[in-house]
């Protein structure tokens, strides 16, 4: 057990929402968790163990990898999704995890098509700005209605939505991956 300014107790089986000290909900103030990662590291980084016993300088890594992975989990809407289920015992985050929501899967469609035409259009950059800011919107609209039926324990209509998130994060994804090739023309 190795103690935080003697506020956190950082114990195997800590959620990560323990260990930065905040509550288990969905929509988090995206500042104060980042300031809070800064706070954590620097208390937690390897080198202020250094002339410790060589058990504490070992925790003093693992929990420093702890909160790095706590953090890269919170600070992604979809990442934080599946953990949030995965805390009530539900998994989204296999390839199984699909909508079936016949509308979202025509949607699907239609954004490849329009992602695989941008380098068609007369100016592709602004093609997929476009494009970008579609599917951003999308995105946002996904996290809120994630927020309300997980708050509301809807968990089998969280899952859906996690499916939709995950379809928009890889989405957006590739387009940056897209614009790097345009950059790279």
């Amino acid at each position: 057990m190795l103690y935080l300014r003697s506020v956190i107790v950082l114990e195997n089986g800590n959620s990560f929402f323990e260990i930065f000290g905040i509550s288990q909900i969905y929509e988090l103030d995206a500042t104060q968790l980042a300031a809070r990662y800064r706070e954590l590291q620097q208390q937690f980084h390897p080198d202020r163990f250094a002339d410790k016993p060589e058990r504490e300088r070992n925790r003093a890594v693992q929990w420093s990898a702890t909160i790095n992975q706590a953090f890269d989990t919170l600070k992604s809407p979809l990442k934080r999704a599946q953990y949030l289920l995965a805390e009530k015992g539900f998994d989204s985050t296999g390839e199984s995890t699909i909508s079936r929501d016949p509308m979202f899967l025509m949607e699907q469609m239609e954004l490849r098509e329009s992602l695989t035409d941008v380098r068609d259009n007369d100016d592709p950059f602004a093609a997929l700005d476009e494009l970008r800011s579609r599917v951003n919107g999308d995105y946002r609209e996904q996290q809120a209605c994630f927020a309300q039926y997980y708050d509301a324990s809807q968990y089998d209509e969280a899952l859906d939505v996690v499916a939709k998130m995950q379809f928009s994060s890889k989405l957006l994804a590739e387009m940056d991956l897209l614009e790097e090739d345009l950059d790279d023309c």
